[in-house]
């Protein structure tokens, strides 16, 4: 019999998303198995429910505990709800991938939340705002940012209440999505990238929260106004034009991203933009920049950001004896999905016997103070 909850029943819920989370059609998951198609889609539908040796063999198959087919509903994230970047490079087997991912990042996150204080929500709504530019102007000074270059993005999200969760290898294809659930906004980000491509994803994506809320469908403009909003946000114009140069070469550029934490790439079109190279100017440079492959690899890269929030938790939690694997048990979840989502970050276990909370009994949070 299956070593799950008392009075715990089998939820098809759940093996729809393990399907999805691992890119397999209905059909390609019967094969995998040796069912037929209509057994595995009434399995799915609750028709009828899998047998002890036939759940066993797709939980084998699709890499999760025989538990995390028991339990409450997993509410499927609907593509409509999330921002995707670049969203034209997927597939939709890939798209599907990605939100099974996310909806695996909410069981994470009600986890958290239910043994830990976070950071409330900050995010003003700028669906007002006509100009991307002007948008991150009025955020700025609404977090008091200045003029000044933003140390870690990450860290700045999550002190604002953003949750941030990293994509897994996998998902390689999907940079990054955004989305609101319940008042809580969340970003997922590609580690794969370079740094300087990922902190731009991560403005990217506030662009997406703070000004497309409410918006219908995700369209060429939006995606547009975003990336916009990320280069004004990221290298504020009398920021750059302080640093303005006569002439910039690829050198050049090299140095100054520095400051601002951001690609050659995302710096040179910044600067056109701002008027301080002119179009023959930029088109050399783009031409310079191709040739080093610069537009492919990140030169002279800054180091990787990671999540404040995931760290400051983990500790806490290796202070009270409490393992990664546990976590991953009272969730029901592999443990490289755990890892996957939190940054690759593990757990510190400080002395005795692990023990898992009961959120049902802890009387007092964790509060946790996450700075800029």
């Amino acid at each position: 019999m299956y070593a799950v909850r008392r009075g715990a029943e089998y939820n098809p819920t759940r093996l729809t998303l393990a399907r999805k989370r691992r890119g397999l059609s209905i059909s390609a998951l019967a094969e995998r198995v040796g069912l037929s198609r209509r057994s595995i889609f009434n399995y799915e539908r609750g028709r009828s429910v899998p047998g002890d040796h036939t759940l066993a063999t797709i939980a084998q198959t699709l890499g999760f505990p025989i538990t995390f087919f028991f339990g409450n509903d997993i509410e499927e994230l609907s593509p409509d709800a999330v921002s995707f970047r670049a969203m034209s490079k997927m597939t939709a087997a890939q798209r599907d991938m990605a939100l099974a991912e996310g909806a695996l990042a909410l069981l994470i996150d009600s986890w958290i939340d239910e043994r830990f204080e976070l950071p409330p929500v900050d995010l003003p709504d700028l669906s007002h705002e006509t100009d991307p530019e002007t948008a991150a102007i009025a955020l700025r000074r609404y977090w008091g940012c200045g003029e000044w270059p933003i140390r870690n993005m990450v860290h700045l999200l999550e002190s604002k209440g953003v949750r941030v969760f990293s994509l897994s290898v996998q998902s390689r294809e999907v940079d990054a999505f955004s989305m609101w659930k319940d008042s809580t906004p969340y970003v997922f980000l590609n580690t794969q990238k370079s740094a300087e491509r990922s902190r731009f994803d991560a403005a990217h994506e506030l662009g997406h929260l703070v000004l497309h809320q409410h918006a219908i469908g995700r369209g060429r403009s939006l995606e547009q106004e975003a990336n916009a909003f990320a280069s004004a946000f990221l290298m504020p114009r009398a920021s750059v034009l302080a640093y303005a140069r006569r002439t910039y070469t690829v050198a050049t550029l090299i140095q100054l991203k520095k400051i601002w934490g951001v690609s050659v790439t995302a710096l040179a079109h910044r600067l056109h933009a701002l008027g301080l190279l002119s179009d023959w100017q930029y088109r050399r440079l783009w031409m310079d920049i191709a040739a080093k492959r610069y537009n492919v690899k990140e030169p002279d890269p800054a180091p990787r950001e990671t999540s404040q929030v995931f760290e400051k938790v983990f500790r806490a939690l290796g202070e009270e004896g409490i393992t990664k694997a546990h976590v991953a048990a009272d969730l029901g979840i592999p443990e490289e999905e755990l890892d996957q989502l939190v940054f690759g970050l593990v757990f510190t276990q400080v002395g005795g016997m692990a023990r898992v909370i009961d959120s049902g009994t802890r009387s007092n949070k964790h509060h946790l103070r996450v700075v800029k």
